[in-house]
């Protein structure tokens, strides 16, 4: 708990000391454990408020800033993820958890209006700027998506008493949107050396979507120093991934994998039934994965960026100071106290390279135990009713923790607010453990259901939380292509003070009608309206006689008649033909 206490507060006093430089990246690797490795951009700059209302963008993205101006937004948070965190096996999320996302898109801003009207409007307007600069559906984000959360969130930036009191926090998901390279290209396009060099030349679309778990943020908030009117806008731009080392070095011509010949198979020769065609794999625990930056990211690294503050260190890597690294020439190292820690300076005119050879491990990073376990998931069974399950654990032996728990659930889960329910330890004890409340109930096709909780959780204790909810049902224009696969339901948020942690989405399956139905109308519509049709114009354009009428008429004498007279017509015709070639 306390290396995890000093890492924020590292953090936030590097974040101080950066605020007032122009621009400065960098990029943390730590290995987990099995063949793992954590790998995190951070790239972060600073404008003044004075140049940035007068345009004067500078390492600012403009792109991105003429949209805040546009819309008025004084604070944006946007959120690109996939996967799942294993915090049993990885440990504490990266930042705390701050700059990670639910499954999908997550969006959240301080917009400034007068109204919440207003706001709903300036909300529009950013979304749909957002959606075209990110090649996103960030335009889907209506007002059936859209929630004001109450307790869940907390500006990170400095605002003025009498600006704040004007802001209105909006906050937006799609845990249905696929992130592919469509959103990276223009992320790299933010950033002032654009993945031509420094730590973003590592950036590839084949490496971060291969990843176990990857996200990319993007944060901009105002930045005031103490006893100091030169305020500042930051922009914090953040990559997370966790790659597979195996599959990371596999070549880009040859992607797929194959099995490995016999003769590099590793095998534990000590078992005595291991034979020529036998072969017990060997237990690697306890030796350290080789791996180099090429191989990772296909390239080394180009250089650092020009841009770039000098004096910050742009690649750190955090193992053991007894463990073998080896760096390219031109790069400095730097070790700090802590004995897990080590940075390289790098040089703008050559390439970077880190190679980690495969070596006995004598001692491992410690992983950061994170603050809270979370677990959530349907219970029931049925197309009409059903529950979700939360389950939540407190693995500290002397400190509760206290957080806020927030649900945002579409307007067709229908929540039952009486039967809410909290366990702990197995046994029921709602009120010691719900501390505060605020719930919204859903509007049909307006808005979706709000809840938030204040839970209170007793050191080395599991409280699961569960509630019923209903099945709405939809019209059938309402679903989707692949509605059978179901609906994409948002995970739920839990604050504990400067930490997020974000469940796993949850897929839900609805009452689906038989779309082949109005093909079948479609079909019979459409015979019997053929067969009317053709019936009417039968009887409109068929000429009726009566049968003494049609007595006189011979059929056989009119055949006759039409063919001698043809017959005529031809013998003429051959008369003229002859008399014309003997002129």
């Amino acid at each position: 708990m306390r290396q995890f206490h000093s890492l924020l507060l590292c953090l936030s006093c590097l974040s101080f000391t950066l605020a007032s430089s122009d621009y400065h990246e960098q990029l943390l690797l730590k290995p987990l454990h099995p063949s793992l490795l954590l790998a995190s951009f951070n790239f972060q700059s600073n404008t003044t408020l004075a140049s940035f209302e007068q345009q004067n963008f500078r390492y600012f993205p403009r792109s991105l800033g003429q949209i805040l101006q546009h819309a008025n937004t004084r604070e944006l948070h946007l959120r690109f993820s996939l996967g799942r965190w294993d915090a049993e096996s990885w440990g504490a999320r990266p930042w705390g958890g701050a700059r990670e996302g639910g499954t999908g898109v997550e969006l959240w801003a301080w917009v400034e209006a007068e109204t919440d009207e207003v706001a709903d409007g300036r909300w529009l307007t950013l979304t749909n700027a957002l959606s075209g600069l990110f090649c996103a559906s960030l335009n889907f984000i209506d007002s059936t998506r859209t929630t004001r959360p109450i307790m869940s969130f907390q500006p990170s930036g400095d605002h003025k008493n009498s600006t704040f009191e004007s802001l209105h926090l909006l906050h937006g998901t799609l845990p249905r949107e696929v992130v592919c390279t469509e959103n990276l290209t223009p992320f790299l396009k933010l950033l002032p050396c654009k993945g031509k060099a420094g730590i973003s030349s590592l950036l590839d679309g084949h490496k971060l979507f291969d990843a176990s778990w990857q996200s990319m943020s993007i944060d901009v908030r105002p930045i005031c120093p103490l006893a100091s009117n030169d305020c500042q806008l930051q922009i914090t731009q953040t990559i997370d991934m966790v790659l597979d080392i195996q599959r990371s070095k596999r070549p880009r011509d040859n992607p797929i994998p194959r099995p490995v010949p016999n003769e590099e198979l590793k095998c534990d020769t000590s078992k005595p039934y291991h034979t020529e065609d036998t072969c017990y794999p060997l237990d690697t625990a306890a030796r350290e994965e080789e791996w180099t930056l090429s191989q990772i990211f296909g390239h080394p690294l180009k250089g650092a960026c020009p841009l770039a503050t000098d004096g910050i260190d742009p690649v750190c890597i955090s193992v053991p100071h007894a463990r073998q690294v080896f760096s390219s020439e031109g790069s400095h190292e730097h070790k700090d106290s802590s004995g897990f820690m080590r940075c390289y300076h790098l040089d703008s005119e050559k390439d970077f390279e880190l190679v980690l050879p495969q070596q006995e491990i004598s001692e491992k990073a410690p992983l950061e135990q994170p603050l809270l376990y979370a677990e959530r998931s349907f219970i029931g069974y049925g197309q009409e009713r059903g529950g979700v399950q939360a389950i939540l654990t407190n693995p500290s032996l002397t400190e509760a923790v206290d957080f806020i728990y927030m649900e945002s659930l579409p307007w067709f889960m229908k929540l039952y607010l009486h039967t809410l329910n909290a366990k702990i330890n197995g046994l029921d004890t709602h009120q010691d453990v719900i501390q505060e409340m605020y719930y919204r109930p859903a509007l049909d096709r307006k808005r979706g259901t709000q809840l938030e909780i204040r839970i209170l959780i007793p050191a080395n204790s599991t409280v699961v939380l569960t509630y019923d909810f209903e099945k709405a049902i939809l019209r059938y224009t309402e679903y989707p292509p692949d509605a059978n696969r179901g609906f994409d339901v948002a995970p739920a948020v839990i604050t504990i003070g400067n930490v997020s942690i974000r469940t796993t989405s949850l897929l839900l399956p609805l009452p689906t009608p038989d779309f082949s139905m109005p093909y079948n109308v479609i079909i019979l519509t459409s015979t019997v309206m053929a067969l009317s049709f053709g019936f009417i114009f039968n009887l409109l354009v068929r000429r009726f006689v009566a049968v003494d009428e049609a007595d006189q008429w011979d059929v056989r004498s009119v055949r006759l008649k039409v063919a001698a007279l043809i017959k005529g017509k031809l013998k003429r015709f051959r008369k003229r033909v002859k008399m014309e070639k003997k002129e």
